[in-house]
């Protein structure tokens, strides 16, 4: 438990001694100081969590020293005590940023309780810094896992629009990471202090879309008991986020395009225009282009807010970083569930390297994290994988036999032939838990011949 460290600056040997020993008996660690230039040399030299500054002191007075304190560190909590009746001094110093003061002759349990509650301010400012930095921390690049070049073009256009307030529109697949690359948009920018709040254009019903987004005034509609503020006032300074733009009734497109462009709103029921200064940021995993074709996506606004599009790669077209991908989830699910795992095994990096994920990244994380779950020891098997994972076709692509005449036609079918081969040996010792025996006799072949085949396509480490 961190133990508070206190500086009591004053002249009077005999009122530092009584601090001293009453802040001790409340389990407090305690420095002292006889001048205000000794105390300030204390405070640029140590850690303190609270400084207690006589208004009179030699050398530096108390009003001077709290200056220069709050200069060093603003958020160093300080205490004033001055003489008797002297109110206009100690307004003149919680004008300077004192946090309380107390007169002499004081009241040691009237310490106690100001101390008390000072420190407990500087103990939630703490807290309030440790979960921005955090917050901040966890929306860096670094939760956006890739080194492909896809990859690397994202994280490009990522660092030349985070202090650029365009309007961004991330493209992509369910599952891809939009989210996370919105929030990295938002926390890597200058508004990054300034909320991040996210409309889900496909979850909210149509019907509570328009008050969800601009908010409604008390009596705007029935059920509506007071005034509610819309995700765009909540989101002022800030930025935000759209999600799956492209489920959004054409009603609500038209004022949208409004907002956007006129940068204000007025609430449901409301006749107040409400000035609007936030970074937009949208998603999509449909074709908007097409949409805008259909007739059910409005094409101004599709302009509106194809300023910066950033497209997001399935997973499938990425299998560069799916060894990354395993390996950031195993150490955060880890973390999360007290598991040892060190690495997935060559056998299910082989078997995810080859399956053609349909949900993506998203679909990844729940797998690796089921797999963590089910495991217990230091390495991930193909037996912590689901069923439909192993038993996924992975058929070779036959127009290979018709495009390419670089290599003998018998050279080409032999290939292939391998390919299969070795996928159905695969599966089938997955089927048997890789007890030999058991997989030759469901193959039909000699266990010697399995032996020969498992070599020659390197089976053995699963």
């Amino acid at each position: 438990m961190h133990q508070y460290r206190i500086l009591v600056a004053d002249d009077e040997h005999i009122i530092r001694l009584v601090l001293n020993e009453s802040l001790k008996k409340e389990g407090y660690e305690v420095d002292e100081a006889s001048n205000g230039e000794e105390a300030l040399l204390k405070v640029r030299n140590e850690r303190y969590d609270l400084v207690i500054l006589d208004v009179k002191m030699p050398k530096l007075d108390g009003i001077e020293a709290l200056k220069q304190i709050r200069k060093i560190d603003p958020n160093i909590p300080v205490v004033m005590i001055t003489a008797y009746g002297n109110t206009q001094v100690a307004m003149k110093a919680i004008k300077e940023g004192a946090f309380d003061y107390f007169t002499k002759p004081f009241d040691v349990s009237e310490i106690r309780i100001v101390v008390k509650r000072a420190l407990e301010k500087r103990r939630l400012e703490n807290q309030i810094d440790r979960l921005e930095t955090q917050l901040l921390n966890d929306h860096r690049f670094d939760r956006i896992i890739g080194t492909s070049t896809k990859m690397q073009e994202v994280f490009a256009l990522i660092r030349k629009v985070t202090n650029n307030d365009v309007t961004v529109l991330i493209c992509g697949e369910s599952g891809t990471g939009k989210e996370l690359v919105a929030q990295a948009v938002h926390y890597n920018s200058y508004r990054s202090r300034k909320p991040f709040v996210k409309v889900s254009c496909v979850a909210i019903p149509e019907t509570l879309l328009e008050s969800e987004m601009f908010g409604h005034e008390r009596g705007a509609f029935t059920g509506a008991h007071q005034m509610k503020p819309g995700k765009f006032e909540l989101a002022q300074g800030g930025t935000l986020f759209l999600d799956e733009i492209g489920d959004m009734p054409l009603s609500l497109q038209v004022k949208l395009l409004r907002v956007i462009q006129e940068r204000e709103l007025e609430r449901i029921g409301g006749t107040k225009t409400i000035k609007v200064d936030i970074r937009l940021v949208a998603c999509t995993n449909k074709n908007l282009a097409e949409a805008v074709k259909e007739g059910v996506f409005r094409e101004d606004l599709y302009f509106r807010i194809n300023v910066l599009p950033i497209y997001l790669p399935p997973l499938r077209e990425r299998v560069d970083d799916i060894p990354l991908l395993i390996q950031h989830f195993i150490k955060y699910y880890n973390q999360k569930l007290g598991k040892q795992v060190k690495k997935a095994s060559p056998g299910v990096l082989k078997i995810l390297t080859e399956y053609s994920w349909p949900g993506n990244v998203r679909e990844l994380e729940n797998l690796i994290q089921r797999a963590i779950v089910l495991s217990s020891g230091e390495k991930l098997m193909p037996e912590h994988l689901p069923p439909n994972i192993h038993s996924e076709p992975i058929l070779p692509d036959i127009s290979a036999l018709t495009d390419d005449f670089s290599k003998p036609m018998p050279e080409r079918i032999q290939a292939i032939t391998d390919k299969l081969e070795a996928q159905m040996i695969r599966a089938a010792l997955q089927k048997m838990n890789f007890r030999r025996q058991e997989t030759a006799d469901l193959l039909g072949i000699s266990r010697k011949s399995l032996h020969n085949k498992m070599q020659k396509y390197n089976l053995f480490e699963t």
